[in-house]
Order: C-alpha cells, then structure tokens, then sequence
C-alpha cells in the first residue's frame, strides 16, 4: 500500500512538473519568436575600395512606411544622426579631399542638417555614440554643404551607398524618402 502510495506521488509530482516545463517552454518560445521579429531600421552598411582608401559607413536602416520623413519626422533645419538608433558612422583609411577640405583618415560620426535648400554634413569625432543627444558642434572634424536632389521614384529604406566614379574619386550618396544628397570625393595619395 505504501509503494502505491509512494507511485503515485512521484507520478502526480512528475506530471505536475512537465506541466510547469511545458508552460515555461512555451513561454520562452514565444518569448524567442517575439525577438526574432525583423527590426524596422536594420543595420547595415555599405563600403567600398576608391583606390586604395578603404570607405566604410555602419548605419540603422529605417523605412518611409507611408510617413513624411523630411521636414516631419526629420525636422529641416535640425541635427539628425543620418539613421536610426546608434548614429551612423564612416571610416577611411586614407585621407578624404571633399572639394578642398581635408577629412583625415579615421572614423567619424555622420550628421546632417537637412533643408529644403541645401544641407549640412558634420564629420564629428565622437563616433561612439546613441542618436544626436550627445552632439557636439565643437567636436566637428569638417562641415560640408551640399544641394538634395529630388528622387523620381520613393525610396523606402534609407540608404547610403560609397561608389568608385574614377580610379582615385568616390561619392557617397544618402537616399530616401524622396532626397538624395551626393557628396563628391577624392582620395588623398
């Protein structure tokens, strides 16, 4: 009587058990299945060989997603870290010649300040950074003005490409939304 007694406890108390572990897997899983969901401004990046300058930008991809980015959700006239979560950041290996002003080799945060009629590019040297709550104007490298162009066609997903346009010159472009500014550069020997 007592071992019958004595197997059915154990029975109840593993039963009982794989009922709790059942639950708490299912949780997990669907805990686990809630973080694998596709992130809405991916990280990427985009790079490429321009001679021998090696040019590298790391950024979070967000999408239009039927919003007004320029002049809504990015203000004009305001500091943007050009992306979504961290601020975006470019690295060379070589020193950059942006019509005359000189970016030394190194690895920078990329801000913008867009307008209707023209933006600002700041290459900061605080690269390691969250957004632009820790910008700061005194610790720009080199202030660029540029003219957006207007895209015929949306662009949903951010998007920075570096492009070789002669064997010692690139362009870095930022497109979305409807804007696309390009940024002309030359690699320094």
């Amino acid at each position: 009587m007592k071992n019958l007694i004595y197997i059915a406890l154990i029975a109840a108390f593993t039963i009982q058990a794989n009922a709790q572990h059942e639950d708490h897997s299912g949780h997990n899983m669907k805990k686990s299945s809630e973080n694998s969901k596709k992130s809405l401004s991916p990280h990427t990046s985009a790079m490429a060989m321009i001679g021998d300058a090696h040019v590298h930008i790391d950024y979070s991809s967000p999408s239009v997603r039927d919003r007004m980015i320029f002049g809504g959700l990015v203000g004009y006239d305001r500091v943007w870290q050009s992306g979504a979560h961290k601020v975006t950041w470019l690295e060379t290996n070589k020193d950059l010649d942006f019509n005359g002003k000189i970016l030394p080799a190194g690895k920078y945060a990329f801000f913008t300040v867009p307008g209707k009629e023209t933006w600002k590019v700041m290459f900061n040297s605080h690269w390691d950074q969250h957004g632009k709550d820790e910008y700061d104007e005194a610790k720009n490298v080199l202030v660029l003005e540029t003219k957006p162009l207007k895209l015929e066609k949306l662009q949903e997903e951010l998007r920075y490409e570096v492009t070789k346009t002669a064997e010692q010159q690139g362009e870095i472009t930022l497109s979305w939304e409807k804007v696309k500014i390009a940024i002309p550069f030359k690699v320094q020997k």
